[in-house]
């Protein structure tokens, strides 16, 4: 509904209430996202609701980090582990708040940024038309971080690239959504396969028990979010993001 994955959720409930390893609970994520990915992604696909060219670019970007990633998260602790995710993300979501109550503007310091990667898009779905103007190329290097940071937690990404790609470049809510969600559908996947391979997943209980709700959730997401008023959106996320966020660097610390 989000354009997370679901893994900005699976992570803290995992921490949090099952206390399994932060390294476990990344490799296990990254294979539920990529499963919710690929499922929602088909859907959002159907409705003509991805930006084609953007999630492709996306794609590619992120690949390099999602399959190094999973080396790196072996090397830290469980603490340092609860205190970045948590402080991440109750940062991102106070920062949405903030956005949240100011009318969005495109700097024009970004926008003459590597000026001859700026791209117009117009998409019609729905019966909506959304047209939108962004850098492309800085867009694309943001997602070069993102591959890496959606392997290491374990999150997809999304959580960061949906909003980012909302307030900094203009995306319309449910086109930002619906490309994180086509990006990482790919790039999750072979992070997880390089987690799976490295024996991060805990295929059973977890998996086979967190995985078919998943399958439901997923499709019952994409048809909420064509229903509910984009700035709902963005406040549920913000919302979600705060509470987890704070809740895991308390547990950090204590």
């Amino acid at each position: 509904m989000v354009g997370t994955g679901g893994g900005v959720v699976l992570v803290p409930v995992l921490l949090l209430f099952f206390g399994m390893d932060p390294v476990m609970v990344a490799g296990t994520s990254l294979c539920l996202v990529a499963l919710t990915g690929v499922t929602s992604a088909l859907v959002y696909l159907r409705h003509n609701l991805v930006d084609r060219r953007s999630g492709l670019i996306f794609m590619a970007a992120a690949l390099p980090g999602s399959l190094a990633a999973p080396f790196a998260v072996e090397k830290v602790g469980g603490d340092v582990f609860r205190i970045l995710f948590g402080a991440m993300i109750a940062g991102l979501a106070v920062y949405l708040f903030y956005k949240a109550s100011r009318p969005f503007t495109v700097s024009s310091d970004v926008s003459s940024r590597l000026r001859p990667t700026v791209r117009s898009r117009r998409i019609r779905a729905d019966g909506v038309t959304y047209r939108y103007r962004f850098n492309e190329g800085l867009a694309a290097l943001f997602n070069l971080l993102m591959g890496f940071v959606s392997a290491f937690f374990g999150a997809g990404g999304g959580f960061l690239r949906t909003p980012v790609l909302v307030t900094m470049f203009g995306f319309p809510v449910r086109i930002a959504a619906a490309t994180s969600l086509f990006a990482m559908s790919v790039y999750a996947t072979a992070g997880a396969g390089v987690h799976a391979y490295l024996g991060h997943v805990e295929w059973l209980p977890t998996f086979a028990a967190v995985a078919p709700g998943l399958l439901i959730g997923s499709p019952a997401g994409v048809w909420l979010a064509r229903k509910t008023k984009s700035a709902w959106i963005v406040v549920m996320l913000a919302s979600l993001l705060l509470v987890m966020g704070v809740r895991l660097v308390w547990q950090g610390l204590a």
